[in-house]
């Protein structure tokens, strides 16, 4: 497994790009931000924050934009809201330093276990249609009475594992454990977060909370 580490502080770089070798990934390493989107294809990014030339949040978000690779994001930030948005940018997980480098560790094998699990069966309906809102799970793209609509990846999932089942409550926890998994180490209030910018980006309507259980996909067409 190939793994972008994006550090600038050759005190931190240097022995954990050692200590990941030992563990038998293969490293690249970059100091910049610029550098880390000029690098080649990996199959995990672990992306700090504290880089001299652009923000990480940057670079996460363009790294996102043209490309589902795995990122994990090394914060030195403690608040709870920065690292949600980060998440919101297309992190899949984060480490806030200082971290120990055995847990660094188990949470790259658990991304790289989520990412490479065999595939699924395909749906039996491919294309998820609930009143005005129409899911195509083969193209990942989304329409809204006719309108394109941009979603994240994980607001893509979250979305369709609503729809392929409308009106049925899913619980916070069945949500996590399904959409994020069981190797989820963040806040839950991700999931408040996402269905927030579901909302924002379709209809306030579309997504129920049903109070104290979880949360429902409603047809908007309806009455």
């Amino acid at each position: 497994m190939r793994l972008l580490v994006v550090e600038d502080d050759p005190a931190i770089a240097g022995p954990l790009c050692t200590g990941l070798r030992r563990e038998a990934f293969e490293v690249e390493l970059a100091r910049t931000g610029a550098d880390a989107l000029a690098a080649g294809e990996a199959d995990l990014v672990l992306l700090d924050l504290g880089l001299p030339d652009m923000d990480g949040g940057d670079v996460c978000r363009k790294l996102r934009e043209r490309s589902e690779v795995p990122i994990i994001v090394v914060t030195a930030r403690g608040d709870e809201l920065d690292r949600v948005i980060l998440l919101e940018l297309g992190a899949d997980d984060y480490v806030v330093k200082p971290f120990g480098f055995r847990e660094l560790v188990a949470r790259i094998r658990a991304v790289l276990r989520r990412v490479n699990a065999p595939a699924a069966a395909p749906p039996p309906e491919p294309t998820l249609t609930v009143g005005p809102l129409v899911v195509d799970t083969r193209t990942r793209s989304v329409t809204w009475h006719g309108e394109d609509v941009s979603l994240t990846p994980k607001e893509h999932d979250l979305l369709v594992y609503l729809a392929r089942d409308p009106g049925a409550v899913v619980t916070r926890a069945q949500l996590m454990e399904d959409v994020w998994d069981e190797n989820w180490w963040g806040s839950t209030k991700t999931l408040d977060v996402h269905i927030a910018s579901l909302r924002k980006k379709l209809s306030p309507e579309l997504i129920e909370t049903v109070r104290g259980v979880g949360f429902r996909l409603v047809d908007a067409s309806e009455p």
